[in-house]
């Protein structure tokens, strides 16, 4: 959800080559390969994370000449890949932790492309709930510099225009639904056109479907015990299908965008949007000023106690094994890894911070998001405990195939499972 999180893609790469050069930016630019330039690469979600850094990285370390570039999540995967592969990727860039896509670090390390990090001050306050997925047989290869969300963020001054409350069951999410159309507006906008998008309802009704009862879930499916097709996971696809049907989401949800999606809810045409917590700092800077957020976890029951929502390791970072100025590198990301740095990270994506400390101010809009943390009501994000980036494709491509009539649940839950056994 990075949301995330989350992601594949199968855009001609040569095109999103380019749409990632257009997104670029520069902080005494550099084409990068001097002794003291640096190449930086993110996605478009966590730049204003990533510009906060690198001007306290720059106070810090004047000389030193850095040039960043950020893209759309799909179009990022790809042109990574593409550079990784062609020997011309960024010194530092985005790599998602644990498993599922093409970008995350599981899938990175076994073709060399990330440097190992193990020796790096940081490396031992990280918190053991998100270490294993920082680790590949024991080496960590990312800065984990977030601890990220899902759930629904929503504009409090829409809520009260409805007349409503946050839902805390799933009678109260469907009577949100009735209540937002009567006053002409949406409950929860959603932008389907942009793929990666498809999966963040199911990542959010999923961690009570299917965790709540099953919290070894994960272990059963790697053991061969458990598929998707005969889980929680067909219940929470269903209940998606539910909302659609509805009228919970925004009208045509794969002619909607993710930026389309987010001004509904910034301007207050819409209620809410289920998204990572790094669309946080977007959504303020697109409202009129004054405009509150808040953020509810999704029930997907009548019972508030079996209520969980999607918490894991967020933006992370690591170093091309094959960076131009690899030293420079690894003293960017010594320095990410400082509590000013990951403080600065998290206020400025609206997250929490990966490496928790006391002089962090946590955004009021993100206390759910604490209250689960401390209670112990998170699960990681799905796909980070998959074990290859098949499913997450498949699972794209498949809800898209839902909303437009041409799969059902069942099939693509199957399909899931096929993925997920898959080499």
């Amino acid at each position: 959800m990075r949301a995330q999180r989350w992601l594949t893609t199968s855009v001609v790469v040569a095109s999103m080559t380019l749409a990632a050069a257009a997104c670029s930016s520069g902080t005494n630019a550099s084409s990068g390969g001097g002794s003291q330039s640096l190449r930086v690469a993110s996605v478009s979600t966590d730049r204003a994370g990533m510009a906060a850094v690198l001007k306290l990285f720059k106070k810090a370390h004047p000389d030193v000449k850095v040039s960043t570039s950020y893209a759309d999540t799909d179009q990022y995967q790809s042109t990574l890949r593409t550079q990784l592969s062609s020997g011309t990727a960024p010194d530092v860039f985005f790599a998602w932790p644990g498993n599922g896509n093409p970008g995350a670090m599981e899938v990175l390390v076994p073709g060399g492309y990330l440097a190992d990090l193990s020796d790096q001050p940081w490396v031992s306050k990280i918190p053991q709930g998100i270490k294993p997925v920082t680790q590949v047989k024991g080496k960590t290869y990312v800065l984990p510099l977030s601890f990220s969300g899902i759930g629904a963020i929503y504009n409090k001054n829409a809520l009260a225009d409805v007349g409503a409350q946050p839902p805390k069951t799933w009678d109260q999410v469907l009577a949100l639904c009735d209540a937002a159309k009567k006053k002409g507006k949406v409950a929860f906008a959603l932008g389907n056109q942009t793929p990666w998008v498809t999966q963040l309802v199911d990542y959010a009704l999923v961690p009570t479907t299917v965790y709540a009862g099953h919290p070894d879930f994960d272990t059963r499916m790697k053991a061969g015990q458990s598929s998707f097709a005969g889980s929680g996971w067909k219940t929470a696809m269903d209940q998606y299908l539910q909302m659609n049907k509805r009228g919970c989401f925004s009208k045509d949800p794969l002619g909607t965008s993710f930026e389309s999606s987010l001004k509904q809810v910034a301007t207050g045409k819409a209620v809410a949007d289920i998204q990572v917590t790094s669309i946080l700092s977007q959504l303020k800077s697109e409202a009129p000023k004054g405009t509150q957020f808040g953020m509810f976890a999704v029930p997907a029951t009548n019972d508030p106690a079996q209520t969980q929502m999607p918490g894991a390791a967020g933006g992370s970072y690591g170093v091309n094994a094959k960076a131009d100025n690899k030293k420079l590198a690894m003293q960017l990301v010594r320095f990410m890894g400082t509590t000013k740095a990951v403080d600065a990270y998290a206020e400025a994506t609206g997250n929490l911070p990966s490496i928790p400390n006391s002089q962090f101010q946590v955004d009021p809009a993100l206390q759910t998001l604490v209250d689960y943390q401390k209670q112990g009501r998170t699960v990681p994000f799905m796909d980070q405990l998959w074990p290859n980036p098949k499913v997450q494709q498949v699972h794209f491509t498949g809800v898209q195939e839902i909303f437009s009539g041409k799969s059902t649940p069942t099939d693509v839950l199957n399909q899931m499972d096929q993925a997920y056994s898959s080499q």
